[in-house]
């Protein structure tokens, strides 16, 4: 019983599944990070392509 059991925890222990659950947290966190310090950026870029768009639908 004892060897079944260390036998599950070293097989636990050697998986590697959470490590591409860890990667996306990471990417995600970079990339909230960005939008965090780059967010009047994007806001105005956002505004301006709506702008442009808004205007030139008359033209179509």
């Amino acid at each position: 019983m004892k060897e079944n059991n260390l036998k599950n925890w070293k097989q636990l222990l050697r998986e590697e599944d959470g490590m591409g659950t860890v990667e996306v947290i990471l990417i995600i966190v970079v990339l909230v990070g960005l939008v965090v310090i780059f967010k009047d950026q994007i806001t105005k870029i956002v505004n301006d392509l709506f702008d442009k768009i808004t205007s030139q639908t008359g033209k179509i």
